[in-house]
This record gives C-alpha cells, structure tokens and sequence, in this order.
C-alpha cells in the first residue's frame, strides 16, 4: 500500500498506453484528473517531478505515420512534432489547478556524466524548491540508439536516484506484480517485493500497448535503480480517472522496499563509488563547520589539488592532511584556485559570474573518517 505520509518527494512516471488514446490523441479528461491529485498533495507539502511518456505516440499521427515498425529518424521526428503537444497539454491541465510547469528533457548522457548530472539535479532541485512541477522526458529528438534510455522506467528510477526522492510511482495499465501473465487464470497479486531474486525476475508477464515500449521487466530493471538510491518504488494501475488519489486512498499496487535511506545511499556513492579527482586541504574551522553539518565554504580551503572538473569527487583533508571526506565540488580546479581563501560574497568578483556560494555543499559531502556517523548527514532536500 502506498501511504503518502510517509514520503516527501515523490516522482511519477506516466506511460503512453495511459496519456495518449488510440487515436493518437492527447487524453484529456484523464490528465486533468491527475493534475488535480498533483495539487492536492502539492498543497499538501508534497514535492513532485513527473516523467511523462507519449511524445513519439503523439507525433505519429500528426505525422500520419504507423503505430510500430518506424525507424529511428521517423521516431525522432514524430518525437519532434509530439513533445510540442505533451508540453502543451501538461502546462494547460497543471495550470488550471494553479501548478507552474517546467519541462525537461535529458538524454543518458545527462544522467551518467557528472558535469551534466549535476546542472540537471541543480536545476530541478530549484524548480522543486519553488514549487513547480517538472516533467521530464527523454530527449527522442537527438538521442541516438547508443545514448538512449528506450523506456522512460528506468529514466524514471534514474531522475529519482538524482534528486534523492523518497518514491516512485510506475503508472502502468496493470496494478503490480504477478507471478505470471495477469491475463492467465489463477494469477496471484504480488504485494511486497523486499529483494530482486531470480524468482522475482521469472515472474513478469507480458505488458505494453501499441504506444508503450516498455513491460514489467523494464519496471524491474527500474526497481533495482530506484531501490538501491533508496526510494520505494510502486508499480500500480492509471487506467482510471485520479489514478494518484486512487493510490493515496488504498487502489492495489506493488511496492518494492528501499535498501536504507535516500540519503544513506547517496553519500555512500559519493563515499566509495566515485573516482577522486582531486584534493582540498580544509583549515581548523572548516573542519569544525564541516562536522556541525554546515558546507564547505571557500574562505576554509588552503589548498587545491588534482585537476578536476565541476561535479568531480574530490577528497577533503584536515590540517594534518588525513581524508576526513569526499565531496562533489561545484568548481573546476582552475575555478577553485582562484577562491579559497576567499569569503563568498567576492566569488562572483572574482570569476566574472555568480555560481554557488559554497565549493561543496552539505548535501553533497560523505565523511570517510570514523569520527562522523552517517546517520548525521543532512538530507538532499535543497
């Protein structure tokens, strides 16, 4: 069951079979009724990023092409024409219920590279911030077969795992797990999956629509993403109207069960995933701020090392230059160079542009020595 008390930031990934009818048209009465449920928990304090499908659908039959067999350049361009359509349709059903719209559109490129992952984490940790709704789609029109996602599921667990939330939603046009096809006599509803086993993996039965891409193996492939970034991810129907207050209100689903916290599980990539770039030598009070939970301001560096890149791991060193953490910096090498030392007001003097105030923020910081838990982090919530 999905209890909406119990998660902050949640994102939802709306499939094509549900936004796009078969007429190729945009389904109207539907998105209005699950922008109403968006608001609802938006007023309600909810943070929400949507990940919509339905921009290839849209645009083949604007383009008067086949529902299935187009090649990728037919796709693209049907891609090209449709997303015109899907923006257009969430800003006009969001705005009717008081939501501002923001659209994004990312490719794998965007999600894998570190200077890329974080202006797109940036950017929608802002637009969240100021309670906007993004909604996230892959980038069809420049994608190649080599950089795409191809099912906007696992695009869906990789935008959660960005911006740390807390769940996942799968609309689909099923309501969960089964240990076989649904359609088959004698199909029992899975509730809770607490670990991907091979067993689990044998389960799935056939899902799609002529405009879906996806089935529940991608769903699978997204809950091993989402849940190892620590957010629950729920697989439930959208088929009928308020799909989203439906769920709030009990409609079946499946969840799969998070591996630790969001926030366990980002510093603990940042920790021990992630290739250190470079290196920062923190003065006493630096230290001493560091470990209150504050960020790491310029004016506490002493040195620089290493040549790095905006968003790159770079390892933070005490007086006595032991390791005491690891942090992604939000400055190249030659940019942090020319602030340490400095206070952040005289950053933008300094580099000729305003960028952030903090070289690594507390969000962004795992500690590596013994004497700071965990468990003390601050959240990735701004």
């Amino acid at each position: 069951m999905f209890t909406a008390e119990s998660y902050t930031r949640i994102v939802l990934k709306i499939g094509s079979s549900l936004l796009v009818d078969d007429r190729g048209r945009l389904n109207q009465p539907w998105l209005r009724s699950l922008a109403a449920d968006i608001a609802e928990l938006s007023g309600a304090g909810k943070e929400l990023v949507v990940v919509s499908s339905g921009a290839i659908a849209l645009g083949r039959a604007g383009l008067g092409l086949p529902s299935s067999g187009n090649r990728l350049h037919e796709k693209q361009a049907a891609a090209a024409v449709g997303q015109i359509q899907l923006s257009t349709g969430w800003h006009n059903a969001l705005e009717e219920v008081g939501l501002v719209t923001a659209q994004i559109l990312l490719t794998s490129d965007d999600t894998e590279h570190r200077r890329r992952y974080l202006n797109a984490h940036d950017t929608m940790i802002t637009l969240i911030s100021r309670r906007a709704v993004p909604v996230v789609n892959e980038n069809d029109t420049v994608a190649t077969d080599e950089i795409r996602y191809g099912d906007n599921d696992r695009l869906a667990a990789r935008v959660a795992q960005m911006i740390s939330a807390d769940a996942l939603i799968l609309f689909s046009d099923v309501d969960g797990l089964y240990d076989r096809s649904p359609a088959k006599p004698g199909a029992i509803h899975v509730e809770t999956v607490s670990a991907i086993t091979s067993e689990i993996e044998a389960m799935p039965g056939a899902v799609g629509s002529m405009h879906g891409t996806g089935g529940m193996a991608t769903k699978l492939i997204a809950a091993r993403i989402a849940t190892a970034a620590g957010c629950d991810m729920f697989i439930a129907n959208g088929r009928e109207l308020h799909p989203l207050k439906r769920l709030v209100a009990g409609a079946l689903c499946t969840r799969f069960t998070a591996a630790g916290s969001a926030v366990f599980a980002r510093k603990r990539w940042i920790a021990g995933a992630l290739r250190v770039a470079g290196q920062l030598r923190l003065d006493t009070g630096a230290v001493m701020a560091l470990r209150d939970g504050k960020s790491l301001l310029p004016v506490g560096v002493t040195a620089v090392a290493g040549d790095f890149r905006r968003g790159d791991t770079v390892a933070l060193l005490d007086a006595d230059e032991k390791e005491i953490a690891r942090g992604l910096c939000a400055y190249d090498s030659e940019e942090a160079r020319k602030i340490i030392g400095r206070k952040s007001s005289e950053i933008a003097a300094v580099l000729g542009y305003s960028g952030r105030n903090v070289l690594v923020h507390h969000n962004d910081l795992a500690w590596t020595s013994t004497w700071k838990g965990e468990g003390e982090a601050s959240a990735d919530k701004g």
